[in-house]
């Protein structure tokens, strides 16, 4: 887009139309109300049902899995598996915000 000034931009804009009933406006609550969701439940990003059961097949594994022989079969099966994975890693990494 240049930075000529004497030209105006054009804004696109919705044709004007009758209220849709079956569309949502922002804000509503018309298609769900509070208490209908998830068993009685609001939940969105975050879900706690969500959270809850995580955690419980996390601690279903610990207890029944065999860790260490998962951990073993989880290694690199050669050398250059091994420096591919490494790559792979450093690729990642330069991509976070955190460590690198």
């Amino acid at each position: 887009m240049s930075d000529d000034k004497s030209t105006p931009r054009t804004l696109q804009q919705q044709p004007a139309r009758d209220s849709d009933p079956q569309q949502q406006r922002a804000g509503a609550t018309d298609f769900q109300q509070r208490g209908q969701a998830q068993g009685g439940q609001v939940e969105g990003e975050g879900s706690y049902t969500a959270t809850r059961d995580y955690q419980k097949n996390i601690k279903d594994y610990l207890d029944k899995a065999d860790v260490s022989a998962d951990a073993e079969n989880a290694k690199p099966r050669s050398e250059s598996e091994a420096r591919d994975l490494e790559q792979a890693e450093r690729e990642g990494r330069s991509h976070s915000k955190g460590e690198k």
